[in-house]
């Protein structure tokens, strides 16, 4: 008799697997070759056969917000709405057919790097991610362009609000850190993806929420800003939120990275701006972040908030 299979329906091509019973799993060319994997969420697969059967693997080139609860939060929205975004991207992730390469390398926690072109434009065009590199440089211009487009149209995430920077992890001292005894939050930019590490000496409380504060230009001196920033070069169709982001960016870091061909001469304007008095900004919350430690996010044992 047949053992007991797992059976995947994916464009109408029914692929009986060994697994447990009603276990469903999702098509994906991994360097040409079709694979079953399992989504752990909207932005890593654990592959079920092949050259990397059983490699836990981290999608590159964007993110997805938090799975394991309700722990990100911004503009009009609650974590609980979020968290909800984040069940969505893992759906959609698991109803697609998608095409992900893979040179072998492998991330700072072990996880096999996978590279998915499809899946990514899939999730940024419907705001179920974001674009993310993790360094300082910008992310695939494919991508940005689609979270642009999905941005202008208030799509999945970004309807009730765009801050600056999404707070995309927390890490606290008691995790480890470097010699000096920091340690880093990532923040991710919703211009063009690039990371920001926001050094710290912390130690966060289970629970805790953790916020990055922004700088805003009130709407009474930034049509003023807007109005210079469009006659630069490569900026004319900078919106009003791009150039909140750029004032925040510059005032927070002392550069615009997120403005990268116009770097020199934004750079220039707002720093004659800012000694002339025109960026009296506010403080604002821009995003925030739960905190658990990773050994209390799932399980019986899992943090309180988490329930």
């Amino acid at each position: 008799m047949r053992p007991l299979a797992a059976v995947l329906v994916v464009a109408g091509v029914v692929l009986s697997l060994p697994g447990r019973a009603g276990e469903a799993y999702t098509k994906v060319f991994i360097n040409g070759r079709a694979t079953p994997v399992s989504f752990n969420d909207g932005d890593s697969f654990r592959p079920q056969a092949g050259t990397y059967k059983g490699s836990q693997s981290r999608l590159a080139g964007f993110n997805t917000l938090e799975s394991f609860g309700s722990v990100h939060s911004w503009g009009g929205w609650s974590a609980r709405e979020l968290w909800v975004m984040a069940k969505l991207a893992t759906k959609n992730a698991q109803r697609g057919v998608w095409h992900c390469e893979t040179d072998g390398n492998k991330d700072g926690y072990g996880r096999l790097l996978m590279f998915c072109k499809d899946l990514a434009k899939s999730h940024i065009a419907q705001g179920l991610a974001m674009v993310m590199s993790v360094d300082d440089k910008p992310g695939d211009a494919e991508l940005i362009a689609a979270q642009r487009e999905a941005i202008a149209q208030r799509r999945g995430m970004w309807a009730h609000g765009v801050p600056t920077f999404v707070l995309s992890s927390l890490h606290a001292t008691s995790e480890g850190g470097g010699k000096d005894g920091k340690t880093y939050n990532r923040l991710v930019s919703t211009v063009d993806g690039h990371s920001e590490k926001w050094q710290h000496a912390d130690d966060y409380a289970e629970c805790q929420k953790v916020c990055r504060r922004g700088q805003a230009l009130p709407p009474a001196g930034l049509g003023v800003v807007v109005a210079a920033v469009r006659k630069l070069d490569g900026l004319a169709d900078a919106s009003d939120d791009d150039v909140q982001r750029f004032i925040d960016e510059f005032l927070s870091y002392g550069r615009v990275t997120s403005a990268r061909d116009a770097r020199p001469a934004l750079e220039q304007l707002l720093g004659a701006l800012k000694e002339q008095g025109a960026l009296a900004t506010t403080a604002l919350e821009d995003s925030c972040h739960v905190y658990v430690d990773f050994r209390r996010r799932f399980g019986g044992d899992r943090a309180v908030c988490l329930r």
